[in-house]
């Protein structure tokens, strides 16, 4: 009778921690119009000082530049609700570009792709094992496997771009349906499996709960290590699909591609309004954030601005989100 009691406080504990975490996903501060309104202000600010900005022409050229940063920001939002990050997606975009293209030299666009994608797997995989069960820091296992596998991208492709890959592969980075580009339509796919997995899914319940309270999370029964891992996977095939269609739009594997895509993907999911602490986060809010940093680099080429000064431009962004962050940390207490 003991044991039974104990499980159902165990099941009402859940039940009532599925509540609050739900409570809180309804829930909306401050901090998250914040964004919102600064996307509005830049977008009008660069509408009256550049002519060519808001055009059809511009805009849909928008879209196909920041497709890669959105994709691969959308499973590092996972991460980072679950309580880590990862420094290694710039690097497994480079390789599973690099060695989708070898396969699909050899075997195929099916095989390529399929390469590419389950290298970026067995990455998140490592990255959520060694973290999760480990305890590895999140920082020195990222850091140690961005340097991993930037390596064996360089390794497999002896440091030259892999060239002549299939025209109809092009397509999916460079092509367009009904005027839109193919991967505008990809992000909005990724996003809305997301949105749903992570709103109205038990893992996405739980792995609110353990970006939140591990312990917590683990006392009421959630398999923590599980959850860790998963969240990473998911992260390393986001980054390893923006590296197919990096491939895919390039028309060649090139093994340095991706490089800062880790700080600009962290940057915008930190912009849309979640903590590196863990535990908040939305991915709407997230494609806000890649929807700044994107608008702001265009306006910064269509105004000449020299490289160096943009370079300045971003990284104050960077400071800024973790400025936005610490402000929302402070709010919420």
């Amino acid at each position: 009778m003991n044991g039974l009691a104990g499980l159902d406080q165990t099941q009402n504990s859940m039940t009532s921690e599925s509540n609050t975490i739900k409570t809180q996903l309804k829930k909306r501060d401050w901090g998250q119009l914040l964004v919102p309104v600064m996307l509005l202000l830049l977008a009008a600010g660069l509408t009256f000082f550049n002519e060519y900005f808001f055009t059809l022409g511009n805009l849909l050229n928008v879209l196909q530049q920041i497709s890669i940063l959105a994709i691969i920001s959308a499973g590092m939002t996972f991460v980072i609700i679950g309580g880590g990050f990862d420094l290694s997606v710039g690097s497994v975009v480079a390789l599973s570009g690099s060695l989708s293209a070898i396969v699909m030299v050899r075997y195929g666009v099916g095989a390529g792709i399929a390469a590419g994608l389950l290298a970026g797997i067995l990455v998140g995989f490592i990255n959520g094992s060694l973290i999760s069960r480990m305890n590895i820091s999140p920082f020195i296992t990222t850091l140690g496997m961005l340097v991993i596998t930037k390596g064996v991208a360089l390794g497999v492709t002896g440091g030259a771009s892999v060239l002549n890959l299939p025209k109809h592969f092009a397509w999916l980075g460079s092509g367009h349906i009904i005027g839109i580009p193919v991967s505008g339509f990809i992000v909005v796919v990724v996003f809305l499996i997301g949105i749903v997995v992570l709103r109205n899914t038990t893992f996405g319940i739980k792995t609110y709960a353990v970006g939140g309270n591990k312990e917590a999370a683990r006392l009421l029964g959630v398999k923590v290590n599980r959850i860790i891992t998963a969240t990473y996977v998911i992260c390393g095939f986001t980054a390893a699909l923006a590296g197919v269609l990096l491939a895919a739009r390039l028309r060649s594997g090139d093994p340095t591609a991706g490089v800062g895509m880790e700080l600009f993907s962290i940057a915008a999911v930190i912009l849309g309004g979640a903590s590196l602490h863990g535990g908040q986060g939305f991915l709407s809010q997230t494609l806000l954030g890649v929807l700044f940093i994107g608008i702001l680099e265009n306006g910064l080429n269509l105004m000449n601005v020299p490289y160096y000064w943009q370079q300045v431009v971003i990284g104050s962004v960077f400071i800024l989100a973790a400025c936005i962050g610490m402000v929302r940390k402070q709010d919420t207490r």
